[in-house]
């Protein structure tokens, strides 16, 4: 019996689990080896670690995690998750299954990527969703796509980077305030429908057969968590205009007693920086339910 399980172990799992490892407490963490930032070549925006690739940076933290000796791996993936006697049972793909006291889903989230031809290839490399994460590292002209209500929100910070057209991609135009707003940032708006990104940048191929060359790209995607295991344990789900993610209060606790939730399944915005920073604090609030587990 672990005192704790960790699904998910990437940035935010394995912060969580060092904060239980060095409590001296006898951690699982069940991984399925799918990073969210699996596709980008390197990560920004994380002191010390800034333009390390993300496979390094996990590839570390798996390995100092690991080197407590009340810490276990498991890899595969959690096929389900359940309440038991008072602590909870995960299944493993092949069958075999771990216990524990508490339970903390860091699961991370599955992006649903905008459907133009070109965009799901280029993604991490050449298109992106953080201008912090990525935009100092795109050096000239940036496009901003327009795929939720939050674009509207990249198009008015991107020119901070460079010189920016938002692409509306024949979808509704923006308001006069937002109009405005675009000119007085200096943002371009381009109303023609996209064909496909060509190039070995992420230049734009409009219906009219216009090429507009962008050195980066700017999307928001739909985010949901990359595993139903929330909802089969009962955790509430915010929805929020990126999409949904695990609703937790300040301690990070979910709606379900003893189950916790961090990093991006459990945020409605993330990166490699505030994944570290929910699961440490995810770790520690764990660690004190269990010295104060109440009533």
């Amino acid at each position: 019996m672990h005192d704790v399980i960790v699904i998910g172990g990437s940035y935010a799992g394995l912060s969580a689990a060092l904060q239980l490892a060095r409590a001296r407490r006898r951690v699982a963490i069940v991984d399925s080896g799918l990073r969210r930032n699996r596709f980008a070549s390197h990560s920004h925006g994380f002191l010390t670690q800034d333009g390390v690739a993300p496979d390094v940076i996990a590839t570390t933290a798996r390995d100092q995690v690991l080197a407590y000796p009340t810490v276990t791996w498991h890899a595969g993936e959690a096929t389900d998750a359940r309440a038991d006697g008072g602590g909870f049972v995960v299944t493993l793909g092949g069958g075999t299954s771990v216990a524990g006291s508490r339970l903390i889903l860091a699961i991370g989230v599955r992006d649903e990527l905008p459907a133009i031809d070109g965009l799901a290839e280029r993604w991490g490399r050449s298109v992106f969703h953080c201008p912090y994460c990525h935009g100092y590292e795109v050096d000239g002209p940036i496009g901003v796509l327009a795929a939720s209500p939050m674009s509207i929100h990249h198009a008015q910070m991107l020119p901070d980077w460079g010189p920016t057209t938002y692409f509306l991609n024949g979808g509704p135009a923006p308001t006069d305030a937002e109009l405005a707003d675009l000119a007085r940032r200096g943002t371009a708006v381009e109303p023609a429908p996209i064909r496909r990104l060509v190039g070995a940048r992420a230049d734009i191929e409009l219906a009219d057969g216009r090429i507009v060359p962008v050195s980066g790209l700017f999307t928001a995607t739909r985010m949901s968590p990359s595993s139903p295991l929330a909802e089969t344990l009962g955790c509430a789900l915010a929805t929020t205009p990126t999409g949904s993610h695990i609703e937790t209060d300040p301690m990070k606790q979910t709606t379900v007693p003893g189950v916790f939730a961090c990093g991006d399944a459990a945020r409605p915005f993330g990166s490699v920086a505030l994944a570290v920073g929910d699961g440490a604090m995810t770790g520690a609030s764990v660690h004190r339910s269990l010295l104060f587990p109440g009533p």
